[in-house]
């Protein structure tokens, strides 16, 4: 296991008809994540090509601190709200080389 800080992609596919409200759930998430212990950044992208597509490229100090991320009230709360509204998430978890 590394000691370099954990880079994560997360792409998220919204419905089309539910983009909105994935989007503006997506931007709640941003200001309580980055307060939270061990995340470097947090940067929230929206596909120019598909609008329903969105991306987020974080940074972790680890892999222990980004998995207490996902299980945190407010990643809780984004799934709940959006839940039916989201047709895929891809993580990866990558190391910088």
């Amino acid at each position: 296991m590394s000691n370099k800080p954990l880079t994560i992609t997360a792409s998220i596919l919204a419905t089309p008809e539910k983009r909105e409200l994935v989007r503006q759930s997506l931007l709640n998430l941003i200001p309580p994540t980055l307060k939270e212990e061990g995340c470097l950044n947090y940067d929230l992208h929206q596909d120019n090509e598909n609008p329903d597509r969105f991306f987020f490229y974080e940074n972790w100090e680890s892999r222990q601190l980004w998995q207490n991320h996902n299980a945190s009230a407010h990643i809780a709360a984004h799934r709940k709200a959006t839940e039916g509204a989201v047709v895929e998430v891809i993580i990866h978890e990558m190391t910088h080389i």
